[in-house]
């Protein structure tokens, strides 16, 4: 059986292996995309059982020499990124439920002092964004107009909230945030809520996505104690890169 949905399988194979695979070996993959937009242009998609994949536009191929006939590595593909002076936005872990993990949650009985929050709940959203700090608000992007939202409560004070977007249109996976404030944090409040929004999204017919970069120790940890699993690590080009930007 998969250790991930289908779903999420598919989904990661249609964002590198379609096009024009120029070279494949058991390690390292490279294909070459017409399709993909500016801000994807170039992308790179490292696995847990450490295979590479890398996908990119024309464009960027004849920006770093790229053709069929060449040899190539994950070590050479980097150094001619580095050649060309192409930088990458640095890459975030991707963690999904597996499906096993997925069966548990869908069976847990969940009662707390978490629940759905709704727009009913603006003036206590509202408390809860100015008790954090700008950079949390930013990292964590919680939003209470986002497709689902959950908060977690002490004494009626919302003190942990998470909520989820739809990753691309055409792709049943939620995206997921999630923002406990500083001085409530150890005491379970996040995990408690990623599983109750997860088991929502699954309720829906949505898979969730957890992202946090690669240094951010905290967040990682929260990931594989809410159940999820390490599925690989994702980058993309960097915003600020202008190497092979359309006209």
């Amino acid at each position: 059986m998969l250790l991930f949905s289908q779903m999420i399988t598919d989904y990661w194979k249609s964002q590198f292996l379609n096009g024009d695979i120029i070279y494949s070996d058991k390690d390292f993959t490279v294909t070459i995309n017409p399709d993909l937009n500016e801000d994807s242009r170039i992308m790179v998609l490292e696995t847990s059982d450490g295979r590479v994949m890398a996908v990119l536009t024309p464009e960027m191929a004849e920006k770093l020499d790229l053709s069929q006939r060449q040899e190539l590595s994950e070590l050479v593909f980097r150094q001619k990124l580095n050649e060309a002076g192409v930088t990458l936005h640095g890459a975030d872990y991707l963690f999904y439920f597996s499906e096993a993990e997925k069966n548990v949650l869908l069976q847990e009985n969940q009662e707390g002092t978490w629940r759905p929050l709704t727009e009913q709940d603006d003036a206590v959203f509202s408390e809860f964004e100015s008790s954090a700090s700008e950079q949390d608000l930013d990292d964590a992007y919680v939003e209470l107009d986002h497709w689902a939202v959950f908060g977690s409560f002490e004494q009626n004070r919302l003190v942990c909230a998470a909520s989820m977007y739809p990753w691309e249109e055409d792709a049943q996976i939620a995206d997921l945030g999630v923002l406990t404030l500083s001085s409530f944090r150890g005491k379970g409040h996040a995990r408690k809520v990623v599983r109750s929004i997860c088991k929502y999204a699954f309720e829906q017919g949505y898979e969730p996505q957890y992202r946090c970069q690669l240094d951010n120790e905290a967040s990682t940890f929260l990931a594989k104690a809410a159940g999820l699993t390490l599925f690989g690590k994702w980058d993309v080009i960097s915003p600020d890169c202008t190497v092979g930007e359309t006209e």
